[in-house]
């Protein structure tokens, strides 16, 4: 004689949350041990690292899709590396070569918030809408205001008080000192931004263009013009071919990409050693300066006059 059982129906499991913790009630478990509270809730902002290298890895991230995705980011950037350049081949004081970079910096700040703006706009906003564009508006206003003080204060730093006379006296024998920097800092700017706009390798290793060679080369143009030795120039640049010759023989970039930051550098560095005498050739004045003597100020004579 068979007995017919009915199925055991288990009421479903409802868990409330109290102050304590997870409640259960309902349902039966085997053991008679209700099953343990669920772990507690993330925190709301889990997402943001800890590790400062990371953080800072994120903001260089914001430079370079800012970099990648704006035009006039570009065009703000390079006329900001040639202002820079300029400060240091013409020599400008400290406390002069700081307001320039501050200058210079307020317009790079503010085109990134104006990107960020218009990025989060973008994102509420799914259609037009007045409050949206004076949004972006107002944000184009600080970028125009920042770019209209930097013009202001580069003519002022380069025009005013009698600047053209001296730049040319500067100019007419520039230390060498100065002009390295002013190369390196050029030479880093155009590489950092050609590896930016690359699709290949990282910022520190592969790209489209080679930074060791680029390093090299420069390195070897510079003894080129600086030490006036055949036979240094000549070891100079044997060092540099084995530099780029290394780095194409590890596979990390090919002989065109080696190729590229070479003459990039030979040309570069050149213009930046050749450019203060020409500069000197066609600035306007008709003024000859004569070289002061130590502790006054530098003589200007017309033309006419200038000893024979």
């Amino acid at each position: 004689m068979s007995v017919s059982r009915e199925p055991t129906v288990h009421a479903p499991a409802v868990v409330e949350p109290t102050s304590g913790g997870s409640r259960w009630q309902g349902g039966a478990s085997k053991g008679g041990t209700a099953p343990p509270s669920p772990p507690p809730s993330s925190p709301i902002h889990h997402w943001r690292s800890k590790n400062p290298l990371s953080s800072f890895r994120h903001a260089v991230e914001g430079v370079v899709h800012t970099f990648r995705t704006q035009r006039n980011m570009r065009f703000h950037f390079f006329t900001v590396a040639l202002v820079l350049g300029s400060g240091i081949l013409y020599r400008l004081p400290a406390t002069e070569m700081l307001v320039l970079l501050f200058t210079a910096s307020l317009v790079l700040i503010t085109e990134m918030f104006n990107t960020a703006v218009e990025a989060v706009v973008d994102m509420i906003t799914l259609s037009y809408h007045p409050a949206a564009k004076f949004a972006k508006d107002i944000a184009a206003g600080a970028v125009l205001i920042a770019a209209v003080n930097a013009v202001v204060v580069g003519c002022v730093l380069f025009l005013g008080g009698g600047r053209p006379e001296m730049l040319r006296y500067r100019l007419q024998q520039p230390p060498t000192l100065y002009l390295f920097v002013a190369a390196a800092l050029l030479l880093f700017i155009l590489l950092l931004v050609w590896k930016i706009l690359g699709e290949k390798g990282t910022l520190l290793q592969g790209g489209v263009v080679s930074g060791h060679s680029a390093i090299a080369f420069f390195l070897a143009t510079t003894v080129i013009f600086v030490a006036n030795n055949v036979f240094a120039a000549i070891l100079a640049v044997l060092l540099a071919l084995l530099v780029a010759q290394s780095r194409v023989e590890a596979r990390i970039h090919t002989v065109r990409e080696v190729v590229t930051g070479a003459v990039l550098a030979l040309f570069l560095t050149a213009s930046v050693y050749c450019i203060p005498s020409w500069v000197v050739q066609y600035l306007p004045g008709g003024r000859v300066l004569v070289q002061p003597a130590p502790n006054t100020t530098p003589l200007l004579r017309t033309e006419e006059n200038a000893p024979q």
